[in-house]
């Protein structure tokens, strides 16, 4: 069964809050880089750490940071998969590409950029 109009809007908007909250991530990780060198984003007050730990601690950090962006780069390419998906062929949007049965639509709801239904049914 198709989605209907009314849903249809309603996943648009959704899937077009979160890529416009990942976007915002996204800048704030690359406004952060563009903006500190590598003692204004640690905070200390000099460039020689006081402890070894504390290079450590900043490498950890940069390389958090990292993982959060390819991350979000990733779930951000696929929000704009499904924008297309529902843009193009909206009598396919919410219907799983593998088994072409209609997808849950909590499950839509938590994650309106799902392909497929991959939740495990008892």
């Amino acid at each position: 069964m198709a989605l209907s109009a009314a849903q249809l809007k309603h996943f648009e908007k959704r899937l077009l809050d979160e890529r416009a909250a990942l976007q915002r991530e996204l800048q704030r990780y690359t406004n952060a880089e563009a903006a500190e060198d590598e003692q204004e984003q640690s905070g200390d007050l000099t460039k020689m750490p006081f402890h070894p730990a504390d290079l450590g601690t900043d490498t950890i950090d940069a390389e958090i940071q990292a993982t959060n962006a390819t991350r979000e780069s990733a779930e951000l390419a696929e929000i704009d998969a499904a924008l297309e998906r529902l843009y193009e062929t909206p009598e396919k949007f919410g219907i799983d590409q593998n088994t072409s049965k209609p997808i849950p639509l909590d499950r839509l709801e938590v994650i309106p950029w799902a392909r497929t239904d991959t939740q495990k049914r008892r």
